[in-house]
């Protein structure tokens, strides 16, 4: 294999990616696995002569890779991507693949909240019916009618307002970027005219991705716009939310409830035990809490497999590639 490629998966996230990828290539390649932190001279010297890395973390400190033509992100966001660290002569490209799967969780989130099938289920247990049907108190209600606000409407809004209008859902969108009203779309608003958008909606969706001019943009005012009742699910990035006004709506109920998926604090490695914030989110009734799970599905890997063999496919037998973020200068 003299002519082979060389391809690094550099870290854990990345190493998801590998069985079976070697199939979906259409060119000799030599696939090696290092982890974070490159553990040994061999380590440190396969991210030095790769010709393709695969990862979603690379910071200023790694060894450069002086060879590289190709930047795999295996994600969408690139904020964990020293760019400057890598080759001016290298492409950059990230990866989707994940909204069918984020928009199935934040259906079961809404879902969830309406239809309380696991409180049913633990009191059932107990020998109590409070959702039995026949009596008015026991009623319980339905996402089909209800109101859905995506702030946000890229690929996850997108994919979320189709499974939404399949509900019968209204759909209202806020973006950066104008969205048409037509298809899956009954109200669209600018970043710049929120207050309407949130009064609208009975769930607020957060998928904007984290800028400079998103950071903090769901803020006390904000919670103060919502329906008293609203619920908010976070999916894009945790600071997206201000982490004091979101505790602070919560647990003086001033909203009706979040589900949160995406958070403000990270275990540093595998295994440790970290809160998500440094409010405590867990002692609240109103919130539920999943650990940034909800692009985390087989499918995601699967499609996500398939871009960035697709994308190598190309570069490496003198084709464009597709989702490039930085082009080789």
């Amino acid at each position: 294999m003299a002519d082979a490629i060389e391809i690094v998966f550099h870290g854990r996230n990345a190493a998801s990616f590998v069985e079976g990828f070697d199939a979906l290539l259409e060119v000799a390649a030599r696939i090696r696995l290092v982890p974070d932190e490159p553990a040994t001279e061999a380590d440190a010297e396969a991210l030095r002569r790769a010709d393709v890395i695969i990862g979603n973390r690379f910071q200023a400190s790694q060894p450069r890779p002086e060879r590289l033509r190709l930047y795999h992100v295996s994600a969408t966001g690139t904020d964990g991507i020293a760019l400057d660290a890598l080759p001016p002569g290298a492409t950059v490209c990230n990866c989707y693949g994940h909204e069918p799967a984020m928009a199935e969780y934040v259906m079961a989130a809404l879902l969830s909240h309406q239809v309380r099938l696991f409180d049913a289920d633990r009191r059932l247990r107990k020998g109590e019916w409070p959702y039995r049907a026949g009596a008015a108190a026991n009623i319980h209600g339905e996402i089909g009618g209800k109101a859905l606000g995506l702030l946000g409407f890229g690929h996850i809004g997108r994919a979320v307002a189709a499974h939404a209008k399949a509900f019968g859902m209204a759909v209202h969108v806020a973006n950066r970027s104008p969205v048409p009203m037509a298809g899956d779309v009954d109200t669209s608003h600018g970043l710049d005219d929120l207050s309407a958008f949130y009064a609208a909606a009975d769930f607020v969706v957060v998928s904007l991705p984290l800028l400079p001019e998103t950071r903090g943009l769901v803020d006390a005012a904000a919670f103060d716009q919502m329906r008293p009742d609203a619920v908010l699910v976070n999916v894009g990035r945790g600071p997206v939310v201000d982490e004091a006004a979101l505790y602070e709506a919560l647990a003086h109920r001033r909203i009706g409830g979040a589900v949160i998926d995406t958070w403000y604090r990270y275990p540093e490695a595998q295994g440790d035990v970290t809160a998500p914030s440094r409010f405590d989110f867990a002692a609240l009734h109103n919130v539920v809490m999943t650990p940034h799970m909800s692009a985390w599905t087989d499918g995601t890997i699967r499609r996500r497999q398939a871009t960035m063999a697709d994308n190598i496919n190309r570069h490496f037998t003198g084709r464009a590639c597709n989702n490039v973020v930085r082009p080789a200068d």
